[in-house]
């Protein structure tokens, strides 16, 4: 892996693999929707749809014949706290990705009438996430743990602000957040000495310099979210407080992910699924920011089985809170952990992904070799404060159904300090 500045300042962050014939090329953005305000909720989102629609040179209609012509791929996504451009093509249309997407990057049009047609595209998006309980009960998660805090918005945005939006506010909120200190370039594949100098041919001229805007770090908030909607299941989501990005128990708590409800192996799905058949999707994840983490629990079950696998879900968090994981599973959860690691930076666009997140957001790379180091070196001390941190706070709880009845008694608090009893 290599950086670069160009000349202009602009952060490159590369790495030659030479036994493929693609090209991985992304334009990560440090903007999401945790940079937003109550007015203007969904920008960020907003913006990265726009870029697509149109340029003085390519239409809409263009940009697509252009990436389908070399048979390439073209994509966005926006998060809570960055926006990424990345396109995936051969080798020898290198050239071609990277001429498209800084056109559309510098030179969007935000047409009028086209911001119009896709204000209506984002509506249909966020209807069809609150038609898709498995999805909203996530949302209201970070309500639940967040509060009013920027990182509870929603990343689609609120329909009455995205309907009032014109293309002055799109440039604006651009050119205060889409500036050099916050853009990064990553590229992994078959590259060769001429990457360089084609980043200075489209990129050298970029000259929109600021500040990253400074953040409010959230307090959690251990509340209980309560969204009524007539579904044949309840969706339910249980969180603790997580671990930030890039901070030293981020190894321990994937280890603790994976153990607890990350696999098939994991816990909840044998206790939950294999062993007493209550729902056919059950996992933990953990969501890091720069400053904060969420470890949730996800479960989607019948009306009738909601308390049952509630009170199920609280018993597991009691039992790990009181006696943690065996040794056993520390062992077995490097390998996994090591093996998925290693298996997911096999293509080219994982490792641009990796890269480029891990510039932007931590300023640093670690190699592959680090990494494994990193987990081998996970103690059950380590574990262990991670558990005492986690168990500190009460539960926060979302839940998506046509009742409350189940949880609305949850002791959310309960579970608090049982490391230090």
């Amino acid at each position: 892996m290599d950086k670069i500045l160009l000349s202009n300042g602009l952060r490159v962050v590369t790495e030659k693999i030479p036994t493929g014939r693609s090209v991985s090329f992304g334009i990560w953005v440090k903007t999401g929707s945790r940079n937003e305000n109550p007015l203007n909720n969904g920008i960020s989102h907003f913006i990265e749809h726009m870029l697509f629609k149109g340029t003085d040179r390519y239409s809409a209609k263009d940009i697509a014949e252009q990436f389908d012509a070399i048979g390439g791929n073209v994509n966005a996504f926006t998060s809570k706290e960055y926006t990424c451009y990345y396109a995936k093509v051969l080798d020898e249309h290198l050239p071609i990705a990277v001429d498209v997407l800084a056109d559309m990057f510098f030179r969007s049009r935000m047409d009028a009438e086209e911001l119009s047609k896709e204000k209506n595209v984002i509506l249909e998006e966020i209807s069809m996430c609150e038609d898709t309980p498995d999805d909203l009960v996530h949302e209201l998660m970070c309500a639940a743990a967040y509060g009013e805090h920027p990182l509870a918005y929603t990343i689609l945005g609120l329909k009455e602000r995205l309907l009032e939006m014109t293309p002055d506010d799109l440039r604006a909120y651009m050119k205060e957040q889409y500036t050099i200190e916050n853009t990064v370039i990553s590229v992994a594949g078959n590259i060769d000495d001429g990457l360089i100098g084609l980043l200075e041919q489209h990129f050298g001229s970029f000259a929109n310099h600021g500040e990253s805007p400074s953040l409010t770090e959230p307090d959690y908030q251990g509340e209980l979210v309560f969204h009524k909607k007539k579904t044949e299941q309840n969706h339910i989501c249980i969180s603790l407080p997580g671990v930030k990005s890039g901070g030293p128990l981020q190894y321990p708590m994937a280890l603790l992910n994976n153990a607890f409800g990350g696999g098939m192996s994991s816990r909840l799905f044998q206790e939950i699924r294999e062993k007493r058949g209550l729902a056919y999707s059950v996992f933990s994840y953990h969501s890091a920011q720069a400053d904060s983490g969420l470890f949730t629990v996800y479960a989607g079950t019948a009306p009738k089985q909601t308390k049952e696998v509630t009170e199920l879900i609280k018993e597991m968090l009691h039992d790990l809170a009181v006696n943690g994981l065996s040794e056993d599973e520390l062992r077995k959860g490097k390998e996994q952990l090591k093996g998925s690691l290693i298996l997911s930076l096999e293509s080219t666009s994982s490792r641009m992904n990796r890269m480029g997140k891990n510039e932007l957001m931590l300023g640093r790379q670690d190699t592959l070799d680090e990494m494994i180091a990193k987990i081998g070196a996970v103690t059950m001390e380590d574990i262990n404060a991670l558990l005492d941190f986690m168990f500190a706070q009460p539960l926060s709880l979302a839940m998506v159904g046509s009742t409350d009845k189940a949880i609305a008694n949850v002791r959310r608090d309960d579970l608090v300090l049982l490391r230090s009893n």
